[in-house]
């Protein structure tokens, strides 16, 4: 139920510039779970505020426990080895993560069970069963083997949202093989840095993708990529079009040739649980690629838990998240955390706006979808599209919304909450991060109610704290850096080839905890906000204000429906607000209006300066704002940078011919 509607107020004392973010926007509304849902929950408020207290003071006894419900070939002889800033989880023991999502399944009586129902942007639907899905990794990993894969190598992948994804993925987990996926709509040299770096001798792509009606031609960016990257060996190509492909003879192996003639007879290696599992560079980086490396029994152990526990998840569930396994989201909550529990899994291989903007709508529908777990971007560009398209589809399956990847603005949230969940579906924002694993900060449907834009309370074992960069710890409504104070189990272990930027990146900037890189404060409910990268942190005139906020400020106004905030130097100031922003509908922004109505919301000191009206925004295939190419734009810069990644390239041009009002 809503209690009032959202109210705002202005800090006015600012600390010092590079400690404080200055908390401005004040979100009031709360949302509780129905009691029909809470009775049914997992978890009571009682049962988190008893194992979040036993995960702080006796770890050991709260990780053995939900460790002991996975299957492990030796057991573990202590739960953390702990020197600083290196973990150790479950030293000693012995599992297979893609055991437990498969054969651990089939034998628990689930082989018969839908595991994976994919469907392509053509339409085109494929299902496997758990004894199906295990069968083709199985011969997946013998193909592998033949090839002269061993546990320790990375193999990458480059490929579209395709079953074959996942079984490429469980059949590199199943061997101890390291994977490295690279999403498809990267460019050549960034997939031809990321082979290089990661030494991969096997690259598994495919001959084309689809995308909007049109195929992407996979093959030729991995050919392009293989002349720039002499170490790798072996290519193994998924034929998702047309099969026409071009194979260099000695190199190239179609994927349907391996598996057909490999066995599916085959057992899972016993792996230590600080095996490397994966590689995945993270999204934006610039100079040499930050490979971001996870390791296999505490992953295993935090994805588990938290698909669980923040999904409410149920044996009859239908659960789609809508993430690239080509992202931590795709791997951590597409892959392995549902199928660790046993769930059905929805894949879905397009756009969301292909044919038409109903098609998330449609998926929901066809295949009667409980859960949905998606992105703010992917939310607001929907909503920017009117109420009507999701009116006309059957939405009645869904019972939890969850979103992932940034912060959502209030306004969305409640529209996701009002027209999607139809004000009966609890919404569970989570925070988390490539380097984390799995989610760090959510509300747990049955147990919290929810405040539109805020991430939540932590998860079980994680310890955060709002601080200063000398490590004082900051009280409610007081904007600093979040931090993390002890260890969790899917935590990343290293940089891949470079331990040195892992100690300085996440350990290095405040002594003794994890430097997340974001903003946030916390109220006086324990309830995170977080106000976005300290990185997009603007200084107006001595105040540190974050984007998340202005840009919740802009999109409440009914005329806006998306909204993406940058600083410009500025001679007075230091830096001033510019903003762009996207109309809603067919409605008129009119600039002095929105001013104003920032100004009412949370100040006159975030009131934007320039104002760009734009048609879309820059943002990669998998929705990011890409906001450094909107700093370039403020500043009158010419666009510099690999722009490859964007959904819409041409989208700057635009831009960057609009003149600001």
């Amino acid at each position: 139920m809503t209690q009032s509607p959202s109210s705002t107020g202005t800090q006015t004392q600012p600390g010092p510039a590079s400690d404080h973010i200055d908390a401005l926007l004040h979100e009031n509304r709360v949302i509780a779970p129905s009691d029909a849902f809470r009775e049914r929950a997992r978890y009571s408020t009682q049962d988190y505020d008893r194992l979040y207290r036993q995960s702080l003071d006796d770890p050991d006894t709260f990780w053995s426990g939900v460790a002991g419900e996975l299957h492990w070939f030796t057991p573990w002889t202590q739960v953390l080895d702990w020197q600083p800033p290196h973990a150790q989880w479950f030293v000693g023991g012995q599992t297979n993560i893609a055991f437990n999502a498969l054969d651990r399944n089939v034998a628990r009586g689930l082989g018969d069970k839908r595991a994976v129902v994919w469907e392509g942007e053509d339409g085109e639907v494929r299902t496997f069963t758990y004894a199906e899905l295990l069968r083709e990794v199985k011969r997946a990993a013998n193909a592998l083997l033949a090839l002269g894969v061993q546990a320790g190598d990375r193999v990458t992948l480059y490929l579209p949202l395709v079953p074959e994804a996942a079984i490429a993925m469980l059949a590199c987990a199943r061997i101890g093989a390291v994977h490295s996926v690279v999403f498809g709509g990267f460019s050549v040299s960034a997939l031809a840095d990321r082979i290089t770096d990661a030494q991969s001798r096997v690259l598994i792509t495919a001959d084309a993708g689809q995308r909007r009606g049109a195929l992407v031609n996979l093959k030729a960016n991995a050919d392009a990529a293989a002349a720039l990257a002499p170490g790798l060996e072996k290519m193994l190509v998924v034929c998702r079009a047309d099969c026409d492909a071009p194979m260099q003879e000695g190199r190239d192996v179609f994927w349907h040739d391996a598996l057909n003639a490999a066995s599916d007879d085959h057992e899972a290696q016993a792996l230590d649980s600080e095996h490397p599992l994966f590689i995945l560079y993270t999204s934006g980086s610039t100079g040499k690629p930050k490979g971001v490396q996870h390791t296999t029994g505490g992953y295993m152990v935090g994805t588990y838990l938290t698909t669980q526990a923040v999904f409410d998840l149920r044996d009859d569930d239908v659960y789609w998240c809508t993430a690239d396994v080509g992202w931590i989201t795709g791997h951590s909550y597409s892959v392995y955390g549902p199928l660790l529990n046993g769930a059905t899994v929805v894949m879905y291989e397009g756009a969301p706006n292909h044919p038409d903007w109903g098609r998330f709508w449609d998926v929901v529908q066809k295949h009667r979808v409980t859960i949905l777990y998606t992105a703010p971007t992917a939310i607001r560009a929907i909503m920017r599209q009117g109420d009507e398209l999701p009116a006309s589809r059957d939405l009645s399956s869904l019972r939890l919304l969850g979103s992932v990847g940034e912060p959502i603005n209030p306004e969305a949230w409640m529209w996701y909450y009002r027209v999607i969940g139809g004000e009966r579906c609890p919404v569970v924002d989570t925070w988390w991060q490539t380097e984390t694993g799995s989610i760090m900060l959510t509300t747990l449907p049955g147990a919290h109610a929810s405040k539109p834009g805020s991430a939540g309370l932590p998860m079980f074992g994680i310890e955060p704290a709002i601080m200063t960069h000398t490590g004082e710890e900051l009280g409610p409504d007081d904007g600093g850096l979040l931090v993390i104070k002890r260890p969790w189990p899917s935590m990343l272990r290293t940089v891949y080839g470079d331990d040195e930027r892992y100690r300085k990146t996440y350990w290095g900037e405040i002594e003794g905890v994890y430097f997340a890189g974001d903003g946030a404060r916390r109220d006086r409910d324990g309830y995170i906000t977080v106000t976005g990268r300290v990185d997009d942190v603007l200084n107006v005139s001595g105040h540190r204000l974050g984007t998340m906020e202005i840009e919740s400020a802009l999109v409440s106004h009914p005329s806006v429906s998306e909204a993406a905030v940058v600083g410009r130097p500025d001679d007075v100031k230091g830096e001033c607000v510019v903003a762009f922003v996207l109309p809603q509908g067919d409605r008129t922004i009119d600039p002095a209006e929105l001013r104003a109505h920032v100004s009412r919301e949370i100040g006159a000191l975030a009131r934007p300066d320039a104002i760009y009206v734009a048609d879309a925004l820059p943002k990669t295939r998998s929705g990011k704002i890409m906001r450094r190419f909107l700093r370039q734009i403020a500043a009158g810069k010419e666009i510099q940078g690999d722009t490859s990644t964007l959904e819409d390239p041409g989208v700057l041009d635009r831009i960057a011919a609009t003149d600001p009002v």
